[in-house]
């Protein structure tokens, strides 16, 4: 089992019908490869974690970097894992920019801030800390806590 990490800039404003069209067009593809992560939206960068086997992340790695709707695709990491955190989600979407105005301010003070916008980290931990900072405040259902 593995995880990949990646940050990445949008090439227009990114917005809930962006994340929704991605969220489609991977659906198939990680339930039949049983890839499983959470895909981070801000109105100018993702932040995505996937987990699963070897080939089949590096095959979806692939395929995204070579999407047009971003750019300056930054590989946090991609190692290996003794167990899945997103094993209920076969890819969960998560617009940044629809958090309450409280749940922001908190965030941009943990994480930093950028251009306005929540800071997406570089680091793994604090990746993950991200998502579940944000889960705690969303209750997003099975989330493997």
């Amino acid at each position: 089992m593995y995880r990949l990490i990646y940050k990445s800039t949008g090439i227009d404003v990114i917005n809930w019908d962006t994340v929704e069209s991605i969220m489609h067009a991977s659906e198939d593809y990680n339930r039949r490869k049983d890839i499983t992560g959470v895909l981070l939206a801000s109105n100018s960068s993702f932040l995505q974690v996937l987990e699963g086997r070897y080939e089949d992340i590096n095959e979806a790695f692939m395929r995204i970097v070579m999407d047009d709707r971003h750019t300056d695709v930054k590989l946090i990491v991609f190692h290996p894992i003794d167990s899945r955190l997103f094993s209920s989600w076969h890819m969960k979407g998560i617009g940044v920019f629809d958090l309450s105005e409280d749940t922001a301010k908190a965030l941009k003070q943990k994480y930093g801030e950028s251009n306005g916008e929540v800071n997406f980290p570089l680091e793994e931990w604090q990746v993950l800390a991200m998502v579940q900072d944000i889960n705690l405040v969303l209750d997003i259902p099975e989330w493997k806590k």
